[in-house]
């Protein structure tokens, strides 16, 4: 039987547990794995000070990396297809004709524009970011421009595709939590979404204007020594092509890259001959270690394999089994069921929801669960005060799908900085339609804009 644990004793012991994580990654500048670490012996610790059941512990690491196998095997796929994709010439290709089509002046915003339309075609952020988004990453840093404004503008643009697809998971989990319609749900997002897409492109476009001081003789080395090393061609697009295909075609994820892997290497075969076949097995594997001579492009083109993943997966591994220990202990949902209970106004209702999902992000570093426990817990208040389902859902990805980018030991944030070795507190401030998501939800909450009643119009 499971012990009853107050709502001041959940509090303090999971603010110990934030507080622990934050002084080791930002005050003692700790990797996120330590902290993790840290934290679960405290937890581990609080278990046998209160003589709960040890075998609480395995069971909520067990029920905690559950969420995370797709995630964790997606990720491995991910190291490949980035390897493939550079030696195959793919990558390169986008580098090379992104040089010749993208203005300098206007490459930020540029960039957050092209992975939100190429993320809303995908619905998947993690792929955009792997595939054009390393190849704008490529540019930028030729161009001379602040990774971390780089990393942000990429990151904002495919999260905000990944929101607002139909194809997301992540969507069509918040819609599913609260039984609403998955189209009402993603219009209705627009509330929040689209004025911070105008504020992140605005900024993006203030922030990355002139300020590159590569000339056009620095781009042109660069492009010629893509073209002497990689085989680059309008054909290297067909991947893309593919990868929209599987998309409209609602291939899962998990399918989309792995054959998309597979069409990266044929790709290779028919460039160099299937002599290629163990140096091709060890890319997939280490990575692709460019050796062009030119250290710009061998640093940045240097990457992918499946062995480039396995930081991520631990910390990933560690994180999910942190947060399953903690739900299955009792302390996060003693505490959102607290909260739901004492809420009275309608603004109260969706700030908490935010700060649910917020929290949950921080406690666990999952974002389908910073979705699924607050949905659940606060569905049936949502329904009392007539609020339409809707509203709900909107808020679950403005606090719980568009924040997990920002956490360092998030499942997303550590992915992002493992992609591109920028880290996650480095690019954190250029985030901004993650940033902005939660702002304009709680403007809509506070104002009444775009609360939506059960069977009432939007008030406008």
């Amino acid at each position: 039987m499971k012990k009853k644990i107050s709502l001041l004793e959940s509090s303090i012991v999971l603010l110990l547990v934030v507080l622990g994580i934050s002084v080791c990654v930002i005050g003692l500048k700790l990797s996120p794995n330590i902290a993790i670490l840290v934290a679960i012996s405290f937890v581990i610790l609080y278990v046998l000070i209160r003589r709960l059941p040890m075998q609480m512990v395995n069971d909520g690491i067990e029920k905690g990396l559950l969420p995370g196998l797709i995630p964790i095997f997606i990720f491995l796929l991910v190291g490949a297809l980035i390897s493939v994709w550079i030696q195959a010439g793919i990558i390169p290709t986008l580098m090379v004709y992104g040089f010749n089509i993208i203005s300098v002046k206007w490459f930020v915003p540029s960039v957050f524009l092209v992975c939100a339309i190429i993320g809303s075609a995908i619905g998947s952020a993690f792929t955009v970011m792997s595939t054009i988004g390393i190849a704008f990453f490529g540019i930028g840093i030729t161009l001379g421009l602040n990774p971390a404004l780089i990393v942000g503008a990429i990151v904002s643009g495919s999260v905000f595709g990944d929101k607002m697809s139909p194809l997301s998971e992540s969507t069509n989990l918040a819609s599913a939590i609260v039984g609403a319609d998955l189209f009402k749900h993603i219009k209705h997002m627009m509330w929040s979404t689209l004025p911070a897409f105008v504020v992140s492109l605005i900024a993006f476009a203030i922030l990355g204007f002139n300020t590159s001081s590569t000339d056009l003789n620095e781009i042109k080395v660069v492009t010629d020594v893509l073209r002497e090393n990689f085989t680059i061609s309008p054909l290297s697009l067909l991947p893309i092509v593919f990868m929209l295909f599987c998309a409209w075609k609602k291939i899962p994820a998990i399918v989309t890259i792995f054959l998309n892997v597979l069409l990266g290497m044929i790709m290779v075969i028919i460039q160099k001959g299937f002599s290629i076949l163990p140096e091709l097995a060890k890319v997939v594997e280490s990575g692709f270690v460019s050796k062009t001579g030119n250290e710009q492009i061998d640093a940045l083109l240097s990457r992918g394999g499946i062995m480039s993943m396995l930081p991520t997966v631990l910390l990933i591994i560690l994180t999910l089994s942190l947060g399953g220990m903690l739900m299955e202990i009792g302390l996060v949902s003693t505490v959102i069921e607290a909260v739901a209970k004492r809420l009275s106004s309608e603004k109260q209702l969706i700030m908490m929801t935010l700060f649910s999902c917020i929290g949950v992000n921080l406690f666990i570093g999952e974002q389908f669960l910073s979705v699924i426990l607050p949905g659940n817990a606060f569905k049936d208040v949502y329904k009392k005060m007539n609020l339409d389902p809707v509203v709900l859902s909107r808020t679950l990805e403005d606090g719980g799908t568009v924040i997990n980018y920002l956490i360092p030991w998030g499942i997303a944030g550590s992915f992002v900085a493992n992609t591109f070795g920028v880290p996650t507190l480095v690019y954190l401030p250029f985030a901004l339609f993650s940033l902005l998501s939660p702002v304009f939800s709680l403007i809509s909450a506070f104002t009444g804009i775009g609360v939506l009643k059960i069977n009432e119009e939007v008030k406008a």
